[in-house]
């Protein structure tokens, strides 16, 4: 929590002494309409995982099977930690410094750049620096390719709830099927599966699995957006004073 915190802080002084801007230009107190659209993003990339989750158990053959005792409280603190986690991501690299790079670059640059750096950051977060090529490659494509669409959701949102939304619903149901630290197979566990039998039947299995929930994400922000929906009425695309995009 007091890393969140300084890093609220730290956004707060970026924001007011290079661009003159409070932080609230970063949408970042939950209200109104904004509540609507984290509840959105939540709603549709949690839709989006359980499609792709089906598919992976037609094509590997996956056993679920339903914890019988599913611990509520440890699904809370799961929550707690994947929003705490996720916030901070996003304020670090869909916050003041990707407002700022906007600004100072145009919409496509900022949100390239930010997509690169979120992309090398998960290397080092995985624990990968000393993995083989391919595997590296593979993260900072998938989590790039992520990290560009989150960041698109916040330059045409001009909020972080949007793409917060989406954030903490991939990392929780996540968290619902699949081991992971500190929380993992929260409500299902594996009981067994298929392997390919072809290593590049497996390539693309494995970049559909890490690239459909971002592709179809980031169309339905392109189609929320297009369609000008009540819950994006009151953005004004001209926060950016000098964005070129």
């Amino acid at each position: 929590m007091l890393g969140l915190l300084v890093i609220i802080v730290i956004s707060w002084i970026l924001l007011y002494f290079i661009e003159k801007k409070n932080i609230e230009v970063l949408g970042f107190i939950p209200c109104g309409k904004r509540i609507i659209q984290f509840v959105i993003g939540l709603g549709f990339i949690v839709f989006i995982n359980l499609i792709r989750i089906y598919i992976e158990q037609i094509l590997l053959d996956v056993d679920w099977k339903l914890n019988t005792k599913i611990n509520y409280s440890l699904i809370f603190d799961s929550f707690i930690y994947h929003i705490r986690s996720a916030l901070t991501e996003d304020l670090v690299f869909r916050g003041a410094l990707l407002y700022i790079l906007i600004s100072k670059l145009g919409a496509k640059r900022a949100i390239l750049i930010s997509a690169f750096f979120f992309g090398i950051y998960h290397v080092f977060s995985y624990g990968m620096t000393s993995e083989r090529i391919v595997p590296i490659v593979y993260v900072i494509l998938v989590t790039g390719v992520t990290g560009y669409v989150w960041a698109y959701t916040f330059y045409k949102s001009k909020s972080i709830l949007l793409g917060l939304g989406f954030h903490l619903g991939y990392n929780l149901t996540m968290s619902f099927f699949y081991s992971s630290q500190p929380y993992g197979e929260l409500i299902f566990t594996e009981l067994s599966r298929t392997n390919f039998t072809s290593e590049w039947n497996e390539l693309y299995f494995l970049l559909f699995n890490g690239l459909f929930p971002s592709i179809m994400t980031y169309i339905f922000v392109k189609a929320l957006f297009h369609f000008n929906t009540s819950i994006v009425q009151q953005q004004n695309n001209n926060d950016y004073e000098n964005d070129s995009n």
